[in-house]
């Protein structure tokens, strides 16, 4: 791969139901259109469009990486201040190669399978300790269970959850930045970037695109409140930024002009990750008719 100079590992499509509003076809029409080599698909909670996603990035020369935004079972101390986010920090995996897939398709399954239905579908850390073979963390970003920790004053509790991220992980592991001029990002930055630099944890820079461009940014927030079921109007509920949008390569290495390493590590995580989803033959039940043969 040449060097693009950044490449996009946290992003969400229409199968970030309720949340995301860029289908395949846009995202690889926004990736080409800006040359850019790979892109990852990490929606909320699920592996929906992870065949139909590597297809479509492979028919049009992108190299598909395939992640996930999984929330994990820990109980918040407080509300983090500032900011309104799902019940449970989200933390991103992405599959390195084909074990890590094994084990990401078997953490999402586990997250439904084990979690009642009036529930946020999530994962014991546990689980992961278990089953992270071949799978790089980001993170998570403002709602990761560092950075939710850190907006509600808990520095030792940050660190305590990084420190058993960087236990499971070792050089898997990646500080993930957002810039999108939020107070919550303002105050959390600093620590994250003592965090890093204290346990030689490379950081990574994302910006989580929601949308394409800032003229969807009305049409996406009204999204969100039919998710929640809220009014435009209210002001005490989740909202984004126009700047949670599809950004060019230029934009994002002139954010992180002064963190040069943070977008360098997005290039290098797309080239650590290797691994494609292919189709495979059907896999047919066998049945027993009536005459006792087995079909």
């Amino acid at each position: 791969m040449p060097d693009p100079g950044f490449v996009h590992l946290h992003v969400h499509s229409s199968y970030s139901l309720l949340e995301g509003a860029m289908g395949f076809g846009k995202l690889a029409d926004l990736a080409k259109g800006d040359s850019q080599p790979a892109l990852a698909l990490t929606d909320t909670g699920n592996l929906f469009g992870a065949l139909e996603f590597s297809e479509k990035m492979t028919g049009s020369g992108i190299q598909p990486i395939i992640g996930c935004a999984l929330a994990l079972d820990l109980v918040e101390p407080t509300a983090p201040r500032g900011v309104i986010a799902p019940r449970k920090p989200r933390i991103v995996l992405l599959a390195a190669r084909e074990a890590g897939w094994r084990n990401l398709m078997t953490l999402v399954s586990r997250s439904f399978l084990e979690t009642t239905s009036d529930e946020e579908p999530r994962i014991a850390l546990d689980w992961l300790e278990q089953a992270n073979d071949g799978l790089i963390c980001l993170t998570g970003g403002p709602n990761g269970p560092i950075d939710r920790a850190l907006s509600g004053g808990h520095l030792e509790v940050a660190s305590e959850r990084l420190q058993r991220f960087a236990d499971m992980f070792g050089d898997r592991l990646y500080v993930e930045l957002q810039r999108h001029g939020t107070d919550a990002e303002r105050l959390v930055e600093p620590h994250l970037l003592n965090f890093a630099y204290e346990r030689s944890l490379p950081l990574v820079a994302t910006n989580e695109p929601f949308f394409g461009a800032k003229g969807d940014y009305d049409a996406h927030d009204a999204l969100i409140c039919i998710a929640e079921g809220r009014m435009v109007s209210e002001g005490d509920r989740r909202r984004l930024t126009a700047e949670h949008r599809f950004k060019t390569r230029a934009e994002m290495l002139a954010l992180f002009s002064d963190l040069p390493e943070a977008t360098a590590n997005t290039v290098e995580i797309a080239r650590r990750c290797a691994y494609r989803v292919k189709t495979v033959k059907p896999i047919l039940p066998r049945f027993t008719t009536g005459g006792g043969d087995g079909d």
